[in-house]
């Protein structure tokens, strides 16, 4: 049952990632492509969790947490740029 739940969530994410990708590509503004790659970093931290469970080594998980805190940090950037009158469009 854990190898059907795990395929499962890998079929989920991959589907996710690649509708990531059309956002990414197709994304009207910058703010839209910002979220796309936020949405990256974190299917990325679901990936590398999804394999610390089929794989059984957990070393991955500080790779995954050190992934998304760097993730969290790139969105606080553009977030103050952003207030501070950066700009918003892709002109």
């Amino acid at each position: 049952m854990l190898e059907f739940s795990i395929f499962i969530a890998y079929l989920v994410l991959g589907v996710s990632l690649v509708l990531i990708f059309f956002r990414l590509i197709l994304g009207p503004s910058l703010p839209d492509r910002v979220v796309a790659l936020e949405m990256l970093a974190t299917l990325t931290v679901g990936f590398i969790a999804v394999y610390t469970l089929s794989s059984g080594v957990t070393a991955f998980l500080d790779v995954a947490m050190v992934l998304a805190l760097t993730a969290f940090l790139a969105a606080v950037g553009f977030a103050r740029l952003i207030a501070k009158g950066g700009s918003r469009d892709d002109d």
